[in-house]
């Protein structure tokens, strides 16, 4: 079956060559896989898994014929072909991104200028957070001493709701603080192994030659807090 299918190639090989070639015959020439020579007036039987100079009649090389290739290893070939060519993306994205790094962060100092710029919003969240819990903590405080004239008592459900509402608005904001607090491990992570990066690219480092940078997880989404 595969001679068949060989052959099959072989013709429409022959045939496709001698529309492509300058008029007058071509002549195949190959060395088979045990070293003997060939020479054939069309593409050579037994070398079809080889490669094969075709030349003009004075001797001179018109083209070179590639090895055949099974439909098997045809996609094999064409599968491995996708795989480089992804990869020379891939190598080219990192060259770039490296480069576009470095024209950001020219030197240490820009570096910790962006690194603080970021942080700040972080710790403005947390800051803020933090006072709303004092307002919440003093807002409460009239609600227990109305709460006092109830012991041993069910409360009221409008005080037990506002009650309730403070405990929750506290909560909230506790979250909040916690996920500001993961925002700048994340922040602070991010810059580490950029400024890592920078200082291998900074003394002399190819573009696109080192490992990827590893991307940080994002902090759990923050609940909205209630008014």
């Amino acid at each position: 079956m595969r001679h068949l299918l060989v052959a099959g190639l072989l013709l429409f090989a022959s045939a496709s060559w001698a529309q492509e070639a300058s008029p007058g015959k071509g002549i195949y020439t190959c060395t088979t896989p045990d070293g003997r020579r060939l020479t054939s007036d069309r593409p050579i039987l037994e070398c079809t898994s080889r490669e094969q100079r075709v030349l003009n009649a004075d001797g001179s090389q018109r083209a070179t014929l590639p090895p055949f290739l099974s439909p098997e290893e045809r996609a094999a070939k064409e599968a491995a072909d996708r795989r480089a060519a992804a990869e020379r993306l891939a190598q080219l994205d990192a060259a770039r991104r490296d480069r576009t790094l470095m024209q950001r962060y020219p030197n240490e100092a820009a570096h910790q200028r962006a690194r603080s710029l970021a942080l700040d919003d972080a710790n403005k969240a947390t800051r803020i957070s933090e006072h709303r819990i004092k307002d919440l903590g003093a807002e409460r405080k009239p609600l227990l001493d109305e709460a006092e004239f109830y012991k041993g008592k069910p409360l009221p459900a409008k005080l037990k709701q506002a009650l309730d509402a403070n405990d929750a608005s506290v909560e909230a904001q506790q979250v909040l603080i916690e996920n500001q607090k993961a925002e700048i491990v994340r922040i602070n992570s991010r810059f580490d192994a950029e400024l890592a990066r920078l200082r291998k690219l900074w003394a002399g480092a190819a573009p696109g030659s080192l490992p990827p940078l590893t991307e940080q997880p994002k902090p759990a989404a923050k609940p909205a807090a209630p008014k």
